[in-house]
């Protein structure tokens, strides 16, 4: 049985995992880069682009829906703590988006904080680009 693919599909499948990883649905998109740039080091920049372009719209998508929530007026103090850090510090907190149970947290704030979506996108995809180039450099193509 031969169960390789092409560098397309593969490309495909890559886009589709790392915007369902960045939801709150469980993925392992890093797994999944992994694999295609080692069948397919020729896509290595295409596969890099493409899973930061799915993972951040991802989490934009985390951000896009918490912001649709009414602002809750009168948040408890715990609430009202976890919140200073992403208040005080903004958009750029979202360089750890890409971040293990901690990332679809911060985008979710982020959105209900109503911070601003382009400067959160920007931050939001930089964080995860770097992830991703240094899961490629483990697999030795960077």
């Amino acid at each position: 049985m031969d169960f390789s693919f092409t560098a397309e599909a593969g490309l495909a499948g890559l886009f589709l995992a790392s915007f369902l990883a960045a939801t709150l649905l469980p993925g392992g998109s890093e797994a999944v880069l992994f694999a295609v740039i080692r069948l397919h080091p020729e896509q290595t920049l295409a596969a890099l682009l493409l899973a930061t372009l799915g993972n951040t719209l991802g989490g934009m998508t985390t951000y896009g829906m918490a912001r649709l929530l009414p602002a809750r007026v009168g948040a408890d103090a715990t609430v009202t703590r976890r919140l200073d850090a992403l208040r005080r510090h903004g958009a750029p907190l979202l360089i750890l988006a890409w971040a293990p149970l901690v990332g679809d947290a911060l985008c979710a704030a982020a959105g209900w904080l109503r911070l601003p979506p382009l400067a959160c996108t920007a931050w939001m995809a930089l964080g995860k680009a770097a992830r991703y180039v240094l899961v490629a450099a483990g697999a030795g193509m960077v």
